[in-house]
Order: structure tokens, then C-alpha cells, then sequence
């Protein structure tokens, strides 16, 4: 079966926001890297996709500079990357037809956010026909505050909030929701067939908190 990796949204936007600190994977980066390797090495097509909100001011607007893959992501010359403005990695790009004209009909995805672009990306490729892995731990989020909580209020005050939902729950919720419905839920390990690698992970950012 042809397969293929969908990288979703690890770009510098993210960075900026004041929510990163509190990531759930500073070590995003390597995880992905990890993940392109063995795709790479098995012959299988990669896909980055790039979130955009052109004109928005915020650092989604590629205008501000922000919208480019983090440091030490490197794509190769063969390897798409694609620009989309809705959560999900099909609606807006041509990546249903770069897929259907390779054949692929299995799909890892990873990326940021796991609840967010990336479960919602797994969900219409399952729709779509797709056999699709959820590459749980290479993917990252941040907390979510309760939708009563101030606006102004800042972050790190916010996370204090019991209410905020923290980033374990989000991995956890998004776990349940997807396994043996939309897709299987593995290990960047499971997926690779390596062992995780000893050693303090490599932060992206500001590691920061990561829990709530």
C-alpha cells in the first residue's frame, strides 16, 4: 500500500504565541524529523502543510514573516509544501489530488495542534477512504482555557484556572476520540520501529510548562 506522512502546522507561528511555553511537545521537531526519516527511507511520499491567515495581522498572517517551517525541518526538493487556510490539511489545498495521483491510500499524520488541525486533518482523510495513523506523540498543543474565562486575562494566569483544560487531557481526549473510529493511534516508536532516543529531548522554543 502506498503511504504517506502529512506534517501539519510545525511552523515558527507558534513560537510567538505566549500559550507555546505551556506545549505539550517542545521536542516536536526531532519527533517529525524521526517520522520523515523512516517515510524517506521506506519510499513513502511526505507532505508538509503550513497553516495561513492571510491578512489577519496575527502571526498566521504570512505577512508578518512567521509562516515558514521551525528550524531544522528541511524538506526535500520532491516534497510538497502546502499552504492551507482552513483547519484541515484538504479543503483548501490540492493535497486529496497529490495523494490520489500517487496512489496513496495510508496516511501518518503528526503536527500542531493534536486536537485542533491535526485530529481534525485525520477525521476527513478517514472520511475520504484514507487508512489513517495518528502519530500521537508527534503531535503538540497547549492548554485551552474555559470559554467563560477572560479575554484579557493573561496566559500563565490562565493556566492556574481549574477550569482550563491541560494538555494531557487534550492528548488523552483526542486518543479516544479517533481510536478505532477515525484512526489508529500510535507512537512515533511504533511507527519507526526505533526505540525513543535516551537523553533530555531537544526543546523547540520556550519549553516551558507542560501540563496545566
Amino acid at each position: 500500500m502506498n503511504s504517506a506522512l502529512v506534517v501539519i502546522d510545525v511552523q515558527n507561528s507558534f513560537l510567538q504565541l505566549p500559550d507555546w511555553r505551556h506545549t505539550s511537545r517542545p521536542d516536536i521537531v526531532p519527533r517529525v524529523n524521526r517520522l520523515a526519516a523512516a517515510a524517506r527511507n521506506a519510499g513513502d511520499a511526505v507532505v508538509w502543510v503550513l497553516g495561513s491567515r492571510p491578512g489577519s495581522g496575527s502571526v498566521f498572517d504570512p505577512a508578518r514573516g512567521f509562516v515558514r517551517l521551525m528550524d531544522g525541518i528541511r524538506p526535500l526538493d520532491d516534497e510538497p509544501v502546502l499552504t492551507k487556510t482552513a483547519h484541515n490539511a484538504f479543503t483548501t489545498t490540492g493535497l486529496h489530488r497529490f495523494l490520489t495521483r500517487r496512489g496513496v491510500r495510508k496516511l501518518t499524520v503528526c503536527g500542531i495542534r493534536t486536537e485542533q488541525c491535526c485530529e481534525t486533518t485525520a477525521r476527513l482523510a478517514s472520511d475520504l477512504g484514507f487508512e489513517v495513523d495518528f502519530a500521537i506523540d508527534a503531535t503538540a498543543t497547549t492548554p485551552i482555557p474555559h470559554r467563560d474565562a477572560p479575554d484579557d486575562l493573561p496566559f500563565d494566569e490562565l493556566v492556574q484556572d481549574p477550569r482550563t483544560l491541560g494538555v494531557d487531557e487534550i492528548v488523552d481526549r483526542t486518543a479516544y476520540a479517533l481510536s478505532g473510529r477515525f484512526a489508529t493511534v500510535k507512537t512515533v516508536a511504533e511507527l519507526t520501529g526505533t526505540p525513543e532516543p535516551t537523553g533530555n529531548p531537544e526543546p523547540t522554543g520556550n519549553p516551558g510548562l507542560t501540563g496545566d
